[in-house]
């Protein structure tokens, strides 16, 4: 009888530890990659984020503001608010940035014990809101689209996340279409101690992140010092204390082979507060 009791208690330990893990507050996302986390139904989700990067004499810093609705325990959309700033040698700006509209479906979920598989697909629209009168231009001038796909594993005390994403860019009124990218990441994630939803928790990330990119054209012509690949290698942390998160990571570029004369990146960085309500 006591066997029976500590294999019922065991069962149902193992099952309320899957129901956590499911749940908003333990739900995790990659830094730079995507992931397949959505809210459940009516959730909403408030996230302020900064993002910089450099390249040469060239550094963007965006400060932004993500609003996500729960349509359903497995369908989210939501829209994302930017503020940027950007800087080329003397010359600089800052203002509104390019608003983007986005909506993810987790399409496949599958729950073991300790332990959470899904995917999901990802469109992302970012209009063409921007000031792009500003020098530099704040704004890209086009519509682009961008198409994703995630799949995401989750347990007590590992992670891993794998995603590809296809960005379809426009074309601007003077006739450049910057080049179509593709975008690649693997993520591992490990926490050190069991969760609690009374503690704090820690999850500790590295991410490979691979961006292909063809060259743009203007009028049709491709122009040669544009377009290329770039490898990054970027550590990151996801602490959790109930429905609150901050999430940071910085990424360091390992392999370049960039078209023509174009300066590498030097890195990229990413803050983010997140609030679930």
């Amino acid at each position: 009888m006591a066997v029976l009791k500590v294999t019922r208690l065991s069962g149902l330990g193992a099952t309320l530890l899957v129901m956590l893990i499911g749940s908003p507050a333990w739900a995790h996302d990659p830094v730079f990659g995507l992931g397949p986390h959505v809210l459940y139904k009516g959730g909403v989700e408030v996230a302020t984020e900064v993002h910089t990067e450099k390249a040469g004499d060239e550094q963007d810093t965006e400060l932004g503001l993500e609003l996500v609705y729960g349509l359903t325990g497995d369908w989210a959309a939501g829209i994302e608010l930017p503020y940027a700033r950007k800087e080329e040698g003397p010359q600089s700006a800052s203002g509104t940035g390019d608003v983007s509209l986005f909506t993810k479906y987790r399409f496949w979920r599958h729950d073991i014990l300790g332990a959470q598989e899904s995917a999901a697909v990802l469109l992302k629209v970012k209009t063409d809101s921007g000031d792009d009168n500003a020098t530099p231009a704040l704004g890209t001038g086009t519509t682009d689209t961008i198409l994703g796909l995630t799949y995401g594993y989750e347990s007590l005390k590992w992670y891993r996340w794998a995603s590809l994403r296809y960005r379809r860019n426009g074309e601007n009124d003077a006739g450049l279409r910057r080049g179509d990218k593709i975008l690649f990441d693997l993520v591992g994630g490990w926490r050190p101690t069991p969760p609690s939803y009374y503690e704090p928790d820690t999850v500790w990330l590295l991410e490979l992140n691979g961006e292909y990119g063809e060259r743009a054209e203007l009028n049709g012509v491709e122009l040669a010092n544009t377009g290329g690949t770039e490898w990054f290698l970027s550590p990151g942390i996801f602490w959790t204390k109930r429905n609150f998160a901050v999430k940071a990571g910085v990424q360091i570029p390992i392999a370049s082979d960039l078209n023509g004369h174009q300066e590498d990146t030097d890195y990229r960085a990413k803050l983010v507060l997140e609030w679930h309500l």
